[in-house]
């Protein structure tokens, strides 16, 4: 019983998983329909997984459900996706202040240091390549994951993990895009700074700074996603850019 129940499960985050990518990739667009049957010859996939990552992309944003049946993909204006990210903020931040407020155990502030040491590192070097900023992202959502432990609030960390299943919500979400910005530097300085800054507070045992700077922290990827999408170059980069409505704006180049 247990083991069809395990199977069943991994089959859903299976069928979940590929139906994403298929949206993220514009291979599904915004607005077209998805009826379960079409979803079930296109991934070879029995009904009910699919039936449930359906049930589960809707409760994450990706899809709308259509009353006469099935779903359709929705599209997202950059207003969005700036409330997306301003609430992972506000819950990382809050998560900050009680880390800080409680107390953060030896163990936990020696890994979050670590971590902040190994990102130095990568942002010290001369010349930043795409593959120093895919390393960058793993310490970083590393780091994140920490700082959520940190505040030892079951009730907080599953808040959190469905604000981040929220459509461009991850802190790491555009920093690949970096790569080939003019201004990579400049925003992973100021984003290390800010984790620096960050560790201290909580350290510190300074609640109100820690909430504070993880909220003001946040709103750096909105400024990527803005500069990502106004510079030609990297517009097709980002993940699931056919997704977002945007106003005519003029193009970088």
């Amino acid at each position: 019983m247990a083991a069809d129940s395990e199977r069943a499960s991994s089959q859903t985050v299976k069928a979940q998983l590929a139906l994403r990518e298929l949206i993220l990739s514009g291979e599904i667009k915004p607005g077209d329909r998805i009826s379960e049957l079409s979803i079930v010859d296109r991934l070879g996939m029995s009904r009910t997984p699919i039936r449930m990552a359906l049930v589960r992309l809707e409760e994450e944003g990706f899809l709308d459900a259509i009353p006469s049946g099935g779903f359709s993909v929705k599209a997202f204006s950059e207003r969005d996706i700036c409330d997306a990210i301003e609430l992972r903020g506000m819950l990382e931040g809050f998560a900050a202040r009680i880390a800080a407020e409680r107390g953060i155990r030896g163990p936990l502030l020696g890994e979050l240091k670590d971590r902040l040491g190994e990102m130095d590192e990568l942002v010290a070097r001369s010349s930043l390549t795409v593959d120093d900023f895919s390393d960058y992202v793993g310490l970083n959502g590393r780091f994140h994951a920490l700082l959520v432990e940190a505040a030892n609030s079951p009730t907080l960390s599953r808040q959190i993990e469905r604000a981040l299943n929220l459509p461009f919500a991850s802190p790491s979400g555009f920093v690949r895009v970096q790569a080939m910005l003019p201004e990579a530097r400049k925003i992973l300085t100021i984003a290390q700074d800010h984790h620096h800054c960050v560790v201290r507070a909580i350290e510190g045992r300074e609640g109100a700074r820690a909430e504070a700077l993880m909220r003001e922290h946040a709103r750096l990827a909105h400024r990527n996603l803005q500069l990502a999408l106004n510079n030609k170059r990297t517009r097709d980069l980002v993940p699931g850019a056919v997704l977002i409505r945007r106003p005519a704006v003029a193009e970088m180049f």
